[in-house]
């Protein structure tokens, strides 16, 4: 009696890991929220394809639903912002001297702009704006940040329409030119998603980077060319280095701006852009497109944990 007392109980034994590998992978279980493999996840990304585009819409149409002049405001926001810039850099800093067709010029260069600076803006909070719907659904979470640099995508296809009538306006004839920027949007798009991808995972981990990033967009901005011709204003600095010049056109910023303005306006001429400009425009939109999109999917089964 007393050493059955003292007998300890008998536990069942615990299998060893690999048994439980083994045993999970017989009956099809695998380990939640596990990272798919690199083509598993793109097939899983380009399945969603219409919800990528549902919500793109849907954020572009909520975005201005509060305000009395509604979808308007998609080309409002950016005309007046190249209104101010003319008057600013155009008539107080004289940087129109010299630039043949200054108007459609800034126009151009500041909604291509608009383009790369909201689709970065908006991927930084990608994911650290949408926990909830991260939590609560099962997706690839890259279709986040492509869906909102969607989103800009189409307004920036809004705006392009006001643009034609300020080129229209100001004498610059409709050109067959104009079909380069089909291929220079493309490119863009698929920079702009891959940087997207990048600090949309950065942000997820840092969110005060969505404060810091107004200023990095804004120094980046001034380096672009945005309301000033790179190449007249270097023509003045004699004594610059010829590397700084060779840097700042090829500035990826710069390459799609510069690009859009020579398919658009007739005088701005292909001297204007940097030597194997649609080489530099593919080999950015290759590294950051691909290079942002394994960055991103190396991270994909931390979004949205604590």
């Amino acid at each position: 009696m007393t050493q059955a007392l003292h007998t300890p109980p008998r536990t069942a034994e615990v299998p060893p890991e690999a048994d439980l590998a083994a045993l999970a992978a017989r009956h099809g279980l695998s380990v939640s929220g596990a990272r798919p493999s690199l083509p598993q996840y793109v097939r899983q990304l380009w399945a969603r394809r219409h919800f990528i585009a549902a919500f793109s819409t849907a954020k572009l149409t909520a975005q201005y639903s509060q305000a009395k002049l509604g979808q308007v405001w998609q080309v409002l926001t950016p005309l007046l912002n190249a209104a101010v810039y003319y008057l600013i850099f155009g008539k107080l800093m004289g940087t129109s001297r010299g630039v043949p067709d200054f108007v459609p010029f800034l126009v151009t260069g500041v909604f291509v702009w608009t383009f790369t600076q909201s689709s970065i803006m908006a991927g930084t909070r990608a994911i650290s704006g949408n926990l909830g719907l991260v939590r609560a659904l099962h997706f690839p979470r890259a279709a986040l940040p492509i869906s909102f640099c969607l989103q800009q995508l189409q307004q920036l296809l809004f705006s392009m329409a006001a643009l034609v009538v300020i080129l229209l306006c100001f004498g610059v004839p409709v050109a067959a030119s104009w079909l380069l920027a089909v291929p220079a949007l493309v490119l863009q798009f698929a920079f702009n998603a891959g940087v997207s991808l990048i600090v949309a995972r950065l942000g997820a981990k840092t969110p005060d980077l969505a404060q810091l990033m107004p200023f990095v967009l804004r120094t980046w901005m001034y380096a672009s060319g945005v309301m000033f011709s790179i190449s007249h204003i270097m023509s003045k600095h004699t004594d610059a280095p010829s590397w700084l010049t060779a840097v700042l056109q090829a500035n990826p910023a710069a390459v799609y701006i510069d690009l859009m303005r020579f398919a658009l306006i007739d005088s701005f001429q292909g001297s204007q852009l940097p030597p194997h400009v649609w080489a530099i425009a593919a080999g950015w939109a290759l590294l950051a497109g691909v290079g942002g999109f394994i960055y991103f999917w190396k991270a994909e089964e931390t979004y949205g944990r604590g």
